[in-house]
């Protein structure tokens, strides 16, 4: 089984004249054990060694696509599962998209750990339809796109809870013209054949239990939402066993986001010799 967990850690686990949470960070890593990690928000971790030091701390091997304007992610990923390809999606995310590709024994996995933009649902869409165009060019069926994608679910009605948000916030969930939800990013994902992993394993399950912030550390911006998304081909959707948002302990305080988590059948690719 791999476990494979997605994490906004908020500013690279350290706050500017505040607390550093990179040891909670280390710790809620350390307890979940994912052998495939995407986080998002890694200031300063392109810098002075900062990634190889929290990814040699966790046991994983790291792969970091940087960014021009906004912060780096990073795809990490633990032995016995080993990478046979990885890099940057190279096109021009206000933050940045990882691509990684993972030996299973059921075939090549690829996992594009991205942050999208957080500001404008028009940006945000345009991020997504290249994040789509990178599931197209995947070696095989097995893709799973994840990471804080800053976006509303379809499916669900968000007017209420936007009508209580201070307007700043509000706005960057809402079209320019005519003001309407904007939901476009997620919804372009899933037309490309994609299956929201959460809904999908916990069908019936009250749609609250999937919001992933605010945490009891802070996020003021937010109110009560679902932005951190795992999204999966459908030959990663039959392979799905369990997928769920990881609360309490030290996932409370370790950043506004909590992590995502989720468990597929997929076992190590056996190594030649």
């Amino acid at each position: 089984m791999l476990r494979l967990m997605t994490w906004n850690i908020r500013t690279g686990g350290r706050d500017r004249g505040g607390a550093d949470r990179l040891d909670q960070v280390v710790q809620v890593i350390d307890e979940q054990a994912p052998d495939v990690l995407a986080l998002q928000e890694l200031r300063g971790f392109d810098r002075d060694g900062l990634m190889a030091t929290v990814a040699g701390r966790v046991g994983m091997t790291p792969y970091l696509a940087r960014s021009c304007l906004g912060q780096p992610v990073a795809v990490l990923v633990r032995p016995p599962y080993r990478t046979v390809d990885a890099g940057a999606v190279r096109r021009p995310f206000h933050h940045a998209a990882a691509r990684v590709v993972v030996a299973t024994a059921a075939g090549p996995l690829t996992v594009l750990g991205a942050h999208l933009y957080p500001y404008s649902g028009g940006r945000r869409r345009m991020e997504a339809d290249w994040l789509v165009r990178a599931v197209r060019r995947a070696p095989g069926p097995l893709t799973l796109v994840t990471g804080d994608l800053n976006a509303l679910d379809p499916s669900v009605d968000h007017t209420e809870r936007l009508a209580g948000m201070p307007t700043l916030y509000r706005r960057r969930h809402l079209r320019r013209r005519g003001g309407d939800v904007d939901t476009r990013a997620i919804a372009g994902l899933l037309a490309a054949d994609l299956v929201d992993l959460w809904p999908s394993v916990n069908a019936g399950t009250a749609e609250a239990e999937g919001r992933t912030v605010p945490t009891r550390f802070g996020g003021a911006e937010f109110a009560g939402m679902r932005l951190d998304y795992l999204l999966g081909t459908h030959e990663v959707a039959q392979r799905t066993r369990e997928c769920r948002v990881v609360r309490g302990g030290t996932a409370d305080t370790a950043s506004d986001h909590y992590p995502l988590l989720t468990t597929l059948d997929l076992d190590p690719a056996e190594t030649a010799g």
